[in-house]
């Protein structure tokens, strides 16, 4: 089995009695894409900086290509950055600004100049070598920072919070062409960001940070459909937590505190009276319509009053009482028409749609 390209072991980092980071280590393969989620404060950005050498750890090791990195001056560690801020020198060209980082390396001028020309047509801005950073828009600025991070073909490249200046629109363009570039050139990548779209659409996996550790690392997939604890189920997306008991683990069999008997696809890993919380994402919910025949004890239904409607356009949020706790119901173009504030609906969801998380990953529930 190889090595992976990326090594983060054990990093922690304290300022003074504050700790922000609790030992924080994963792998990365070479050309993989992941990124760092979480709220402020919860420490991706302090690891990426720590990569980079911006930062020492009080503790723990990076290693990349299997050399320690622990001893080596940012300037020498052949990592390229982006910032939210881009960094542009406003006295150089958008070519001069690429290639800065060939010149300090001693690139001969007609080679480096060659090579940012190229790195100009990658991220599609072949005739703007001439001009100044002021008369660029945000996400030509964007671009060139990208280019001049890459131009001399780093071994890592890490993004903090890149797009987080863009408009949604531009925002989302740059997703993509990142993720195309990112691609192209085969370049192992950390991105850092709060914004759990971006961390879905972007990333082969995705670290999900809170206070200092990781709670999860996984496909975008795998952190949306089986969050590891409440925190991820909360954070990725919206979430309906429903704290309950185990009543069968052989048959899945849960009954919740609001919502009564839950049938879950799978044997359950936890003992008859067991605490537990599910999860429920609220575009599973389907309701259940005049003849549905749903007996009012079958697991998987509920009654709901809604007192709360939210319109997205191509969807629609639903918040109602549902056994003395609110439930959020997400449906999906005209399905919602005609439903107000104050209407009785009926709802069903699949036992597929339910995730279980044990009582030792929930706060939630007192052992």
């Amino acid at each position: 089995m190889r090595d992976p390209y990326l090594q983060v072991s054990g990093l922690t980092k304290s300022y003074g009695s504050v700790q922000a980071l609790g030992g924080v280590s994963l792998d990365v393969e070479k050309g993989e894409f992941v990124t760092f989620l979480g709220p402020s404060g919860s420490g991706k950005t302090t690891t990426l900086m720590i990569i980079a050498g911006f930062e020492n750890a009080t503790s723990g090791s990076v290693r990349v290509g299997g050399r320690a990195l622990s001893n080596t001056p940012p300037h020498a560690r052949n990592i390229g950055i982006v910032f939210q801020n881009y960094a542009l020198f406003p006295h150089k060209t958008a070519l001069q600004n690429i290639m800065f980082p060939l010149d300090m390396r001693g690139v001969p001028v007609r080679e480096a100049e060659r090579k940012a020309r190229a790195m100009l047509d990658l991220v599609g801005l072949s005739g703007y070598g001439d001009r100044w950073p002021k008369d660029m828009s945000g996400g030509q600025q964007q671009r060139i920072a990208l280019a001049r991070a890459l131009v001399f073909e780093p071994s890592l490249l890490l993004l903090d919070e890149p797009l987080g200046a863009l408009d949604k629109n531009l925002r989302e363009q740059m997703q993509i062409e990142i993720k195309r570039i990112q691609k192209s050139l085969g370049v192992t990548t950390i991105f850092v960001t709060h914004d759990q779209s971006e961390a879905m659409t972007m990333s082969d996996r995705i670290a999900v940070f809170e206070k200092g550790r990781i709670d999860q690392i996984g496909t975008p997939q795998e952190v949306y459909r089986t969050p590891s604890t409440p925190f991820v189920a909360r954070f990725i997306g919206d979430s309906n937590l429903l704290p309950g008991t185990v009543l069968d683990p052989d048959q899945g069999l849960v009954r919740t505190e609001h919502l009564g008997l839950m049938r879950l696809p799978n044997r359950l890993a936890a003992a008859a009276g067991a605490p537990v919380t599910l999860m429920l994402r609220p575009e599973s919910i389907h309701l259940a319509g005049p003849a549905a025949g749903v007996a009012e004890d079958a697991p998987n239904r509920a009654d709901v009053s809604v007192h709360t409607v939210v319109p997205y356009g191509d969807s629609t949020l639903l918040i109602g009482r549902a056994g003395g706790a609110d439930l959020r119901i997400r449906l999906r173009g005209p399905e919602a028409d005609g439903i107000g504030s104050g209407a009785a609906l009926s709802v069903l969801w699949p036992a597929s749609a339910i995730h279980a998380i044990p009582a030792h990953a929930n706060p939630m529930v007192q052992p």
